[in-house]
C-alpha cells in the first residue's frame, strides 16, 4: 500500500478536525498537533485576538494560530479571562503506532465555571457554575425558580427554590463564573437582569424536567430515590435544575465529577435576606471603590488560616441566619474559643498549615492532582491528630454543642495517611514525569527496576571482576556503545584464553569484542528500566489517586469541620483582639446596642478616635429620623447598626460594649445612589427603584436603614417623597427603621407617627467653626452647615461668602433676586411648609388669630363658610 502523501494527510487532518469542530461550535478547539494546540479557521481569528499571538495561514490558505503545549496553562487563562470555553483535542493513540491519520478526541472543555487547575482560582472563594431552572418560554415561572449550584474545584453542591423577586439576591449572593439557562426556541439563552455577568450557556428546556433531574441525581450518587437527600416536593424545580447541570458537567468534564458531594437544600426563610444595593453599601465583601485595601467588613474579620475556612466565613457573611436557636449554637462556639486563649490558641496553631483538602482531594479524584498536590494532602492529613488533642482539650473544659458536631465530624483518615506517607517520597516533584515520586522501600519491583539503572555501574564492575578471574586476563574490561550495546573486550594476546561461551561481536585492530548470555540479559533489563520505571511509577501513584477518590466522602466531612473550627476560631481572635462582645441573640422585635461602633472605620482611624454610639429600637419606638450635618456621621451611624445585625446573625460577636437584638429577616441598606446610564436611568431613578424595592419587599421583621431619600429633585418634591415613604414604612410595615435626613421638615413626623422619634447628630458651634462631635441625641435640628462642610472642602473664600449672603436672603425672604416673582407665578401659591412670599395671605392671618377654644362648632363652621367664601372672591 502506498503511504499517503503530505497533502493528503493534511486534508485528512483538517476533515477530522472539521468533525470534530461540528460538536463543539460554541468553544475555541485547541486541536492537538505535535508540540502544539492548534486552532483553525475562525478559531484562530478569534485566539490571534485575544491571546495576542500571531495569525498565519496554512499552504491553502487556511488561517491558522497556535499555541505551544508547554505554556498552554498560561494562554488559557487569558481564554477564560475574555469569556470563552475551550475544548481540548488531544492526540489519543501514538503518532509512531497510527496508520493513517492520528486519532484525536477531546478530552475536556474548560469553561469559567467548570475549573479543576491548581491556583487559578482564588483559595478564599467558591467558584460557582449555577443552573437555572423554573422557566417558562425563557422567562422565568412566576411562582418559583430553581437553582443548583456547584463548585467543580470543591465538590460542593447546594440546591435552592426562591421566588423570583429574589433571582437577583442569590446569582449576586453565589457570584457564578458561569450560569446554565434554559434556552429559547433561537437557541440562545435569555438574559434576565441579573447582576454581575458571567458566561451564560444554553440548554435546551427539555432538560431542566425534574423527574429527568430526580433520574440524574439518584443515578450519580447510587441511590434508590431522593428521600435520603431530605428533599421535599417543593424542590423540584431545583432538581430540574441539577439534572440539567449534571448532564453539561458530564459532557464537558467526562469522568471528573465523582467526587462531588451529595447536595445540600438551602431554604431561604432560614437566612437573613441581604439584597445586592445592601451587601454594597455596606462594603460586606467588595469594597464601594474598586482596589481599596482594608475596606470591607471580611478583611476585618476574616482570620481564618486554612483555604476553606476563608471559603466557609465569607458564606456565612453573605447568609446570616435567621434562627436564634442556631446563630446562638455558633456564638457559644466562639464564646468558648474566646474564654479559652490558651485553648484557641493551640487549636490554631494546629490548623495552621493544613492545605486546601477539599480542591486538593477533589483534583485527586478526577485524576488531575500531581505528585506534589499528593504530598500537600499527606502533610495535612499529618496535622489531623493535633487538631482533633486541640478540640478535644476545648471541649473537655467548655461545653458547646457545635464543637461537639466538628469532633464527630472530624476523621483523622489515618489509614488514607498511612497509605501516603508509605508511599509517597518526602518532597515530591511537581510533575509525575521527572520521576521520583515513591518512596524507596515501598515497592519491590520498582526498587528492582532502580537497582538495575542506578547500580549499574556496580553491577559492571563486579561482573568485570568475577570475568578476569574466570578467565585469568587481567586486561578484560566492559565496555558499551549504542550499536553493539554491552562487550567484554579481550586484546588479541589473550585470545586463546576467551572461553566457549564468548559469542564474538567484533574486530578491532588490536582487540576483539565479545558478548555473554548473562550480559546480554543484563543489557536487556537495564536499557528498559527507565521506561519501566516511569510506568510503575504511573501505576502506583494512580492507585494512590484512587485511594483519596474512595475516601472522598470522609475527606469533605473533615475539611467541612476544619473550616468551621477554623472560622470560630478566628472570630473569636477577632473579638479578643478588637474589643467584640456576645450579643444576645432572640425571636423579638427590639433592637438595642451599647456604645456601637463601625469595625471598619474604627480599625483604619484607631479605636480612640472613634466615638460610638447607642442604638435603640422598640416596638414603641421603631422609626428613627436622624438630622445632623453634613459630615457628622449619619451614613456611619446607619452602617455600622447594618454590621452589627450581619455580624451578630452570622453567629460573631459585635463591636460594642453590650447588644441585645431580635432576629431580622432581611436587611436593607440605602446609602448614596449613582446613575446607570446602560440601562438609561438617572442617579434619582435608581434612588426611586432602590426605594421601591425596599418598600414591596421589606415585612415587619425586616430592618430598614435609609439615607437621604428624595435628594435627586426638586426640594419640595422631594420632601413630599421622603414624607410619604416614611409614612409607608411606620403604618403600612411597621419594621425597624432608620432615616437619615437634611430635610428638617420631616422632624415634624414624630407629631403625626406614633412610633416615630427624632435624633440628631451633635455640633459644637465656635463663631464661623464647627466641631463635628459624632454623637447621636434626641431631638431634631434645623441646620445642616453645608456652607462649612463646603469651606473645609477647600472652596474658594469668595464663593464661601457669596453662599453665606445667599443663604441668608433665602432665610429671611425666600427670594434671591429682589422684588416681585415673574408673571406666572401664582403669588397666592403656598409652599409646603412655608409661605411662598415675605407677606402673609390675608385669609391666613385671620386663621391663625381664631380663638378655637371660644368657639361653638356652630360658630366655627360659620366662620369656616365666611373665609371660604372670601378665598374663593380673592382667588
Amino acid at each position: 500500500m502506498t503511504p499517503p502523501t503530505t497533502a493528503e494527510r493534511s486534508s485528512a487532518m483538517m476533515k477530522q478536525w472539521a468533525d470534530i469542530k461540528a460538536r463543539h461550535q460554541d468553544a475555541l478547539l485547541w486541536f492537538r498537533v505535535g508540540d502544539f494546540y492548534e486552532m483553525f479557521h475562525d478559531d484562530a481569528r478569534t485566539g490571534a485576538r485575544i491571546l495576542d499571538i500571531a495569525l498565519t495561514s496554512r499552504g491553502d490558505g487556511i488561517p491558522l494560530a497556535g499555541v505551544p503545549v508547554r505554556a498552554a496553562a498560561d494562554y488559557l487563562r487569558q481564554a477564560l479571562a475574555a469569556g470563552h470555553r475551550v475544548a481540548i483535542c488531544e492526540q489519543v493513540e501514538d503518532p509512531k503506532l497510527a496508520r493513517g491519520i492520528v486519532r484525536r478526541e477531546v478530552v475536556q472543555t474548560i469553561t469559567p465555571g467548570a475549573l479543576l487547575e491548581d491556583g487559578w482560582i482564588p483559595g478564599a472563594r467558591n467558584n460557582w457554575i449555577v443552573s437555572m431552572g423554573g422557566w417558562a418560554e425563557g422567562r422565568i415561572d412566576r411562582k418559583l425558580v430553581g437553582l443548583a449550584a456547584i463548585d467543580l474545584s470543591t465538590g460542593e453542591f447546594v440546591l435552592e427554590v426562591v421566588e423570583p423577586v429574589r433571582v437577583a439576591e442569590a446569582i449576586a449572593r453565589l457570584a457564578p463564573a458561569e450560569l446554565v439557562v434554559p434556552a429559547e426556541e433561537g437557541g440562545s439563552s435569555s438574559h434576565p437582569p441579573l447582576g454581575p455577568s458571567a458566561l451564560r450557556t444554553p440548554r435546551d428546556a427539555w432538560q431542566y424536567d425534574p423527574a429527568l433531574g430526580a433520574d440524574d441525581l439518584a443515578r450519580h450518587f447510587g441511590l434508590a430515590s431522593l428521600d435520603g437527600l431530605g428533599l421535599a416536593p417543593s424542590d423540584a424545580p431545583a432538581v430540574g435544575a441539577a439534572g440539567a447541570l449534571l448532564r453539561y458537567l458530564n459532557e464537558i468534564q467526562p469522568g471528573g465529577l465523582a467526587h462531588l458531594a451529595r447536595p445540600r437544600a438551602r431554604r431561604a426563610e432560614g437566612h437573613l435576606w441581604l439584597d445586592e444595593m445592601t451587601r454594597r453599601n455596606l462594603e460586606l465583601v467588595e469594597p464601594l471603590r474598586p482596589g481599596a485595601r482594608g475596606a470591607t467588613l471580611l478583611e476585618v474579620i476574616d482570620a481564618t488560616l486554612t483555604p476553606m475556612g476563608g471559603r466557609m466565613i465569607r458564606q456565612w457573611l453573605l447568609s446570616p441566619l435567621r434562627d436564634p436557636a442556631a446563630v446562638g449554637e455558633r456564638l457559644d462556639a466562639v464564646e468558648v474559643c474566646v474564654r479559652d486563649g490558651r485553648g484557641r490558641a493551640r487549636l490554631r496553631e494546629a490548623l495552621d498549615g493544613v492545605r486546601d483538602l477539599e480542591r486538593l482531594a477533589g483534583r485527586a479524584a478526577a485524576g488531575r492532582a500531581t505528585p506534589r498536590e499528593l504530598g500537600a494532602l499527606r502533610d495535612s492529613f499529618e496535622r489531623l491528630p493535633d487538631v482533633l488533642e486541640a478540640l478535644a482539650a476545648l471541649a473537655n473544659r467548655h461545653t458547646s454543642t457545635a464543637l461537639a458536631g466538628a469532633e464527630a465530624g472530624l476523621d483523622p483518615l489515618p489509614d488514607l495517611t498511612a497509605e501516603l506517607r508509605a508511599a509517597l517520597a518526602d518532597r515530591p516533584p511537581a510533575a509525575l514525569a521527572e520521576g521520583g515520586v515513591i518512596r524507596p522501600g515501598f515497592d519491590t519491583q520498582l526498587d528492582e527496576l532502580r537497582d538495575l539503572r542506578d547500580g549499574g555501574k556496580r553491577y559492571i564492575a563486579a561482573l568485570q571482576q568475577r570475568e578476569r578471574e574466570r578467565t585469568g586476563i587481567a586486561s578484560l574490561k566492559i565496555g558499551f556503545n549504542k550499536v553493539f550495546g554491552y562487550y567484554l573486550e579481550v586484546t588479541h594476546a589473550h585470545a586463546s584464553r576467551v572461553p566457549a561461551d564468548y559469542e564474538r561481536r567484533q574486530t578491532l585492530a588490536g582487540a576483539e569484542r565479545y558478548g555473554t548470555p548473562e550480559l546480554k540479559a543484563y543489557e536487556a533489563k537495564v536499557l528498559g528500566a527507565e521506561e519501566r520505571i516511569a510506568e510503575r511509577e504511573e501505576s502506583l501513584f494512580d492507585a494512590l489517586r484512587a485511594g483519596v477518590a474512595r475516601a472522598i466522602a470522609r475527606i469533605q466531612s473533615t475539611a467541612a469541620a476544619l473550616a468551621r473550627l477554623d472560622v470560630w476560631s478566628a472570630l473569636a481572635e477577632v473579638a479578643v483582639t478588637h474589643r467584640f462582645v456576645r450579643p444576645r441573640v432572640t425571636g423579638s422585635f427590639g433592637l438595642s446596642v451599647r456604645q456601637s461602633r463601625h469595625p471598619v472605620i474604627e480599625r483604619l482611624i484607631g479605636r480612640d478616635r472613634f466615638i460610638p454610639n447607642d442604638i435603640r429600637f422598640t416596638e414603641a419606638e421603631r422609626v428613627l429620623l436622624v438630622t445632623g450635618p453634613n459630615m457628622a456621621g449619619k451614613s456611619t451611624i446607619l452602617r455600622q447598626i447594618g454590621l452589627t445585625v450581619v455580624l451578630a446573625q452570622m453567629g460573631s460577636f459585635v463591636p460594642a460594649e453590650a447588644a441585645e437584638m431580635g432576629v431580622v429577616d432581611r436587611l436593607f441598606t440605602r446609602v448614596g445612589a449613582s446613575d446607570d446610564l446602560a440601562r438609561g436611568q438617572s442617579t434619582f431613578m435608581v434612588e426611586m427603584s432602590e426605594t421601591s424595592a425596599i418598600l414591596h419587599d421589606a415585612t415587619g421583621e425586616s430592618l430598614v436603614l435609609l439615607d437621604e431619600i428624595g435628594r435627586g429633585t426638586s426640594t419640595y418634591d422631594g420632601v413630599a417623597i421622603a414624607w410619604a415613604v416614611t409614612e409607608h414604612l411606620h403604618d403600612g410595615i411597621g419594621c425597624k427603621t432608620m432615616f437619615a435626613t437634611h430635610y428638617h421638615e420631616l422632624t415634624q413626623l414624630p407629631e403625626r407617627l406614633q412610633h416615630a422619634r427624632n435624633l440628631n447628630v451633635a455640633v459644637r458651634e465656635t463663631g464661623d467653626t464647627v466641631v463635628f462631635l459624632h454623637r447621636l441625641e434626641p431631638g431634631g435640628t434645623d441646620r445642616s452647615y453645608g456652607i462649612h462642610v463646603a469651606q473645609l472642602a477647600g472652596l474658594p473664600t469668595s464663593v464661601v461668602r457669596r453662599a453665606r449672603e445667599v443663604l441668608g436672603t433665602l432665610e429671611g425672604d425666600h427670594r434671591v433676586v429682589p422684588g416681585a416673582p415673574p408673571p406666572g407665578r401664582d403669588p397666592a401659591q403656598f409652599a409646603l411648609f412655608g409661605p411662598a412670599d415675605a407677606a402673609p395671605h390675608p385669609v391666613v392671618e385671620e386663621i391663625r388669630g381664631l380663638d378655637l377654644d371660644g368657639m361653638t362648632p356652630r360658630e366655627a363652621l360659620l366662620r369656616l363658610a365666611e373665609l371660604q367664601r372670601r378665598a374663593a372672591e380673592a382667588g
